[in-house]
């Protein structure tokens, strides 16, 4: 298989305030040490590997006490120039939604605010010409439909069932136009079905991944940035034509979050 690549452009919020400090997802555990130094130091790494592939990094400014606002993929979902901007689920996390419609507005943006809880790109993934949606913990499902309306591209629902990927950017990559990655124990029968049928030469993650939060990975249709841990996956990859750089953000995990949730694509 031939892959090609295209630059990206991406949002990202340094960790200065990163912290665990609550519990609003099943891997986060505030008795457990962290290291913010740490964190900052992996998210700089990350950072530093979008450039030299050649990807554009924008940056919005951290806010205290939003210890999750490193987490910008859940900040907005951008197509086409269009933004809908998120309502999260969780009040810890609410004052992050008008941070990220700002930024986008500041730069003149057309921005859209929702009417039902969705979290952005952790849940709303462009995939050629169709966004895939999960629902099932944090976006609402009658979100999906909203969503089209908003980004004006057709919606496909996707059910998830395990409490441990929650976002669907834990559970599925989209690897370019075509071809995703997912694990399909993470989604209902139904969808299972559906992404079968929609990408039969997908590549298949497997529960080592998983726990490494290895899906939560950023391709730029070649070149797929994901968790080092992720060593299943990243072979299969590699076996399925595509180049793999693997990071280690180990410290942001302790808060449920990979390189995909430090990362939004901003789509002009």
């Amino acid at each position: 298989m031939t892959t090609t690549a295209s630059p990206r452009r991406y949002l990202m919020c340094r960790p200065t305030h990163f912290a665990v400090t609550y519990r609003i997802n099943p891997w986060m555990d505030p008795t457990a040490p962290y290291d913010n130094a740490l964190a900052v130091s992996q998210w700089e790494n990350l950072r530093q590997t979008y450039l030299d592939l050649g990807h554009q990094v924008e940056l919005i400014e951290p806010l205290p006490g939003l210890p999750d606002m490193v987490f910008s993929a859940n900040g907005a979902t951008v197509v086409d120039g269009r933004v809908l901007a998120v309502q999260f689920r969780d009040a810890e996390r609410a004052d992050e939604a008008p941070a990220y419609a700002a930024w986008f507005r500041e730069r003149g943006f057309e921005v859209i605010e929702p009417k039902h809880t969705n979290e952005g790109e952790g849940d709303i993934l462009l995939a050629g010409d169709v966004l895939l949606a999960g629902t099932g913990f944090r976006t609402a499902h009658a979100s999906h439909a909203e969503t089209q309306e908003a980004l004006r591209r057709p919606v496909i629902t996707l059910q998830l069932v395990d409490p441990s990927l929650y976002h669907l950017d834990t559970a599925l990559c989209v690897l370019d136009d075509t071809n995703i990655a997912y694990l399909p124990a993470a989604f209902s029968p139904g969808s299972q079905a559906v992404l079968k049928q929609l990408y039969p030469h997908a590549v298949i993650a497997d529960a080592e991944d998983a726990a490494v939060l290895g899906l939560n990975a950023v391709s730029d249709g070649r070149t797929v940035v994901l968790p080092v841990q992720a060593t299943h996956l990243a072979a299969e990859l590699r076996a399925a034509g595509y180049q793999t750089v693997g990071v280690d953000v180990s410290e942001l995990r302790k808060a449920g979050g990979g390189p995909k949730c430090c990362t939004l694509e901003v789509r002009s």
